[in-house]
């Protein structure tokens, strides 16, 4: 493992990451971080957690020359969760380091004269949706020419068949010589290809998934029918009563009709599904990161990207269709060296699953009984 100072970054970005208490850098940052440095471009994949943000924010403070008030760098992010983050981190950075790097969050759906007042100030770095980003370089409010470098987050779907045309006209209003990279968790052949259509000699870097069990993490699991699911939900929410959950289904569509059935029983719940405004999902993830909210209901998909600290409880109410993601979902929780619950909502039939997942990542899976409004051992 190489040290941040063998990588070739500035002592200043050092201590300012040694304030936030990091000290090493993780693989996908080892790889990237010297490469970026040198003006490469990079198509980067590791998975959700592994440090993706950091490793392409860290060589763009590096090579930003702060003292010129212009637009430098474009972060372009699919959901206005994820832009909130990314924005968010670049604050942070530049308040611990010292560096004087300025940013604003641009998303579709809100007030556009209200960005275009923020775009006055020449903000450092652009993080935004793409169509947005798109509307605001045409109308001249930002100025792509002096962009110098371009960051695609989460590739796979701002590259896929329904975004990437945005995300072209974007990459065309810049000067050739600027820099690209795009990273995602999972980067296919396809992607990799239209990745590498409009990069010049792009560096690929996979960091291969290591599935680590935290051990802070216990883990649990109810039985009962399909059709009483949803009963045992609410009933497993009564008992254990959590600060801060994370309820995870299949299937999108269902976000709606769970989270309204949570709210019918008076739970502070909240559902991420497309559909939602813009302000509201904000407002939304505000409260729950403050603890106003007790339960976020989501998809895999739409949680990609989220990272909330001091979650306590995941809740399966569908079982993942993969078995690492059942780990993707319990490592949400128990972070910071805090113990964290992850309690799985089961039919009969589905126990033989959790039995793979106890054999494959050397876990036990507690079955539990609700007695009382308590969840007691069977």
């Amino acid at each position: 493992m190489m040290s941040f100072e063998e990588l070739g970054l500035n002592l200043n970005l050092i201590d300012g990451l040694k304030k936030e208490g990091i000290t090493e850098p993780t693989d996908i940052q080892e790889k990237v971080i010297p490469l970026a440095l040198e003006n490469k471009d990079i198509i980067g994949q590791s998975q959700t957690g592994s440090g993706k943000t950091l490793a392409y924010l860290l060589p763009i403070f590096q090579r930003m020359e702060a003292e010129k008030r212009e637009m430098q760098a474009i972060i372009l992010a699919p959901t206005h969760e994820l832009v909130i983050q990314i924005d968010k981190v670049i604050k942070s950075l530049s308040e611990n380091s010292g560096v004087a790097v300025t940013s604003a969050a641009i998303i579709g759906d809100v007030n556009i004269k209200r960005q275009v007042e923020k775009l006055r100030e020449k903000p450092h770095i652009i993080v935004g949706s793409t169509g947005r980003i798109l509307e605001l370089i045409k109308m001249k409010k930002i100025s792509a020419h002096t962009i110098k470098t371009i960051v695609v987050d989460e590739g796979d779907r701002l590259l896929d068949d329904k975004n990437v045309s945005v995300v072209k006209d974007i990459i065309k209003t810049t000067l050739r010589d600027r820099q690209l990279m795009v990273f995602s968790a999972t980067i296919d052949d396809k992607v990799l290809s239209t990745a590498e259509t409009l990069m010049k000699a792009p560096e690929v870097i996979k960091i291969e998934e290591k599935l680590q069990v935290n051990p802070n993490i216990a883990h649990m699991y109810v039985t009962c029918e399909q059709r009483d699911k949803m009963e045992i939900l609410r009933k497993v929410i009564a008992a254990e009563k959590p600060k801060k959950a994370i309820v995870f289904i299949n299937k999108s569509m269902e976000t709606e009709i769970t989270t309204l059935k949570l709210k019918h029983h008076n739970i502070k719940a909240y559902g991420i599904y497309g559909n939602a405004k813009k302000e509201e999902r904000k407002k939304a993830m505000e409260d729950f990161r403050s603890g106003k909210l007790q339960v976020l209901v989501a998809s895999d998909i739409a949680a990609r990207g989220l990272d909330v600290k001091d979650v306590t409880h995941i809740i399966n109410l569908d079982l993942p269709p993969e078995a690492k993601d059942y780990l993707h979902r319990a490592g949400r929780t128990g972070r910071a060296g805090k113990k964290g619950t992850t309690i799985s909502i089961v039919t009969p039939k589905e126990i033989s699953s959790l039995r793979k997942y106890e054999k494959s990542f050397e876990i036990q899976i507690k079955e539990k009984d609700l007695f009382n409004g308590k969840l007691i051992d069977k």
